[in-house]
Parts: C-alpha cells; sequence; structure tokens
C-alpha cells in the first residue's frame, strides 16, 4: 500500500457519511475528493461493529426502522474500505488507549492502524480529537 495516498476514518465518520443529505458536507467532500485522488480507505475491523450497533440503536429507539437501518449498513460494507484486525493492531490500542488515558481502547485501534500505516486519521469524535490534538497532528476533526 502507498501510504501517501491512504487514510484512516472511524464509525463517526461512516455514520455522518451515510446520514448526510448534503453533498456539500465536509465529510461528503472528503470522501469524494479521496476517491478521486485514489486513495485507500482503511479501518480497524471493529468499524463494522460499531457501525451496525450505531444504526441498531437508532432502530431501538425509533428513529429508523430496520430495513433503513440494514440498508444504511450495507451502504458501509459497499464503501469498500480495506479492515485490519490482526494481533499486533489491538496489542498497539492498549498502548495507545494508555498513553492518552482513553477510557476504552475501542478509538485507540482507529489511531493504533494510522500510526502503523503512517496515515491521517479523520473522525467525527470531538472528545477523542480533544484527548490527543496535542501530541498526534495526524487526527483530524470532520465538522459537518
Amino acid at each position: 500500500m502507498n501510504t501517501s495516498l491512504a487514510c484512516c476514518v472511524d464509525a463517526s465518520f461512516i455514520i455522518r457519511l451515510i446520514e448526510s443529505g448534503d453533498e456539500n458536507t465536509e465529510t461528503v467532500l472528503l470522501w469524494e475528493q479521496w476517491h478521486e485522488n485514489g486513495y485507500e480507505i482503511v479501518a480497524p475491523t471493529l468499524l463494522l461493529y460499531e457501525v451496525s450497533n450505531a444504526f441498531f440503536q437508532y432502530v431501538r429507539y425509533g428513529t429508523l426502522l430496520l430495513d433503513e437501518a440494514q440498508d444504511a449498513l450495507q451502504a458501509a460494507i459497499n464503501f469498500n474500505i480495506t479492515l485490519y484486525g490482526d494481533a499486533l493492531l489491538h496489542a498497539g490500542a492498549l498502548d495507545i488507549a494508555r498513553e492518552y488515558g482513553l477510557k476504552a481502547s475501542y478509538d485507540a485501534h482507529y489511531l493504533a492502524l494510522a500510526e502503523r500505516l503512517g496515515v491521517d486519521f479523520w473522525t467525527a469524535d470531538r472528545r477523542l480529537v480533544r484527548a490527543v490534538q496535542s501530541q498526534l497532528d495526524w487526527v483530524h476533526l470532520v465538522e459537518s
């Protein structure tokens, strides 16, 4: 993989991308730009678990019908994101979660993968960005 043409995204980014009703949001524009420039989009296998759970929660709370949630999940699967889930990634996530005082290691998996591949990481999770922004300049917040 040419890591100069890759980036890592998390579930919050993908959910925002799927939910976007406006093609001019930062999330959609970034996604289109990456594809036009031939970027490989990467994430830990955790991505699809988190996306699936988010859409299930929408169903649970009456925000989406089950069919809509299934369509949204299928859209995420169809994005053709390269997924990683090896043992070294989990070990790296533990180290990162401890180093940055994260409350769980889930988010650290994305950071560990981006760090390993030397690529930028994009998220809609302000809390995560705040926790690491002073030391990890390759972590970016997508606003819309």
